[in-house]
């Protein structure tokens, strides 16, 4: 049963403890299945996949046959579902698109700023228990807006060597049919480092559990990686009016994600947490994986009561989470106040799981309170900035003493008479 808690009375240690931490078993299992990769490529790829998934692999990619089964087994319905989704996530990411500038406002001075895609991206897609099409379109989409050429998807198989038809017609969708059936460490090890069959990338996004949570973590620098996210989170934050069947349906939509996952209730109405409480036992007892949502539920759910709407956004700004619902009579009124969420689900008719397949936003978040500092995955993520600037000699000889001024008090004389050479020859 969730606990109900008061805001007042809570102690920073229970408030809510997220550390992202690095287990030192999990950590020393990652550096030996790194190490078997580099060494072995291919066969240690086959191997981990025959321990960790039961598939015995020939082939690790997806070939244009298994393409062909899989259009031929997803029903219409749903496809007509994955275009209307990657539509809605093609229109919001377009808008994240940025400018070059340039300044050309002082004689002989030209300086600006250009944004180029990176070229090679590793997308990881986690299967629980099927490959989600919804991480494919989510992390595809933004990458190809950023003009991203080469992307590859990796991603567990079943143990009879197959991957989801669903995640499959996805990936057509998104254009991108280079698929590999990897996962785990492994498969973080394989984009980072590439084997005889898997490409060597520049960034690796995507979830995980903390086997590659922990991968990524490890080979971040080798390459760049989006995030190192730990079990997903919902905070609703519910005023007095709010149903608390709706509320419970959506706390549970999170903790069947995982035992790990947190699903927490903050509300000014004692009534509001009672009778949520109430629901989420009633509604768990019908949940398919219920044993899982259990879990969640009793080890890191929670009800926190506050005496005002204020500090329950006190509350959601100390806590920094995943996924934050506003069900309050005028969710926009409190937007501005909201500093730290990864994504905010405005009003009592916008469910988290609208975002999570549909509405358009991207779907993977900062979690573990990084919503403090971190953004959602977006376009930004698949580009980098670079600067240039360009002086001619007037320009130049007009700040060389300055410059020179300022390198000597650095203590660096190479860099003054680097200036100075052009003023003086």
């Amino acid at each position: 049963m969730m606990k109900i808690l008061d805001f007042d009375a809570l102690s920073p240690a229970e408030f809510l403890n997220r550390d992202i931490q690095e287990l030192e078993d999990v950590s020393a299992a990652v550096d030996q299945v790194i190490r078997e990769v580099r060494e072995r490529g291919d066969a240690a790829l086959r191997d981990y996949t025959r321990r960790f998934d039961g598939a015995e692999l020939q082939d690790l990619w997806v070939s244009a046959e298994e393409f062909d089964a899989a259009r031929r087994a997803v029903d219409p319905y749903f496809m007509e579902t994955l275009k209307e989704a990657a539509e809605n996530i093609r229109r919001f990411h377009e808008r994240q698109r940025h400018n070059d500038f340039v300044l050309t406002d002082r004689a002989g001075i030209v300086m600006g700023q250009r944004w180029t895609p990176i070229e090679k991206v590793g997308i990881c897609v986690p299967r629980s228990p099927e490959a989600f099409p919804s991480t494919i379109l989510m992390n595809v989409i933004p990458a190809q807006i950023a003009g991203v050429t080469d992307i590859v998807i990796v991603t567990p198989p079943r143990p009879d060597g197959s991957i989801s038809p669903e995640a499959l017609m996805a990936a057509e969708l998104a254009e991108v049919t280079d698929v590999f059936k990897i996962g785990g460490a492994q498969a973080v090890a394989a984009l980072a480092y590439g084997t005889e069959t898997v490409p060597q990338v520049d960034k690796i996004v995507g979830p995980g559990g903390i086997f590659v949570a922990t991968a990524k973590r490890k080979v971040f620098g080798r390459v760049a990686i989006d995030m190192i996210a730990g079990p997903s989170e919902i905070l609703v934050l519910a005023d007095g009016k709010t149903n608390p069947k709706w509320a419970a349906a959506d706390l549970l939509s999170q903790a069947e994600h995982d035992p790990l996952s947190s699903a927490v209730l903050v509300t000014d109405s004692r009534r509001v947490a009672e009778q949520v409480q109430a629901q989420v036992e009633a509604q768990l007892e019908v949940l398919p994986r219920k044993d899982i949502a259990r879990r969640s539920i009793e080890e890191n759910g929670k009800i926190i009561v506050t005496d005002s709407l204020e500090k329950a956004v006190e509350a959601v700004n100390r806590i920094a989470p995943e996924h934050l619902e506003l069900c309050v009579e005028d969710p926009f009124a409190l937007l501005p106040r909201i500093r730290n969420a990864g994504s905010v689900f405005l009003g009592r008719s916008t469910p988290e799981a609208l975002g999570d397949y549909f509405a358009g936003p991207n779907h993977t978040l900062p979690t573990s309170g990084t919503a403090r500092f971190s953004s959602p995955l977006g376009v930004d993520d698949f580009m980098k900035r670079s600067s240039f600037l360009s002086y001619d000699r007037p320009a130049l000889t007009a700040c060389a003493d300055r410059i020179a001024d300022f390198a000597r008090r650095e203590g660096l004389e190479g860099h003054a008479r680097s200036a100075l050479s052009r003023k003086e020859s």
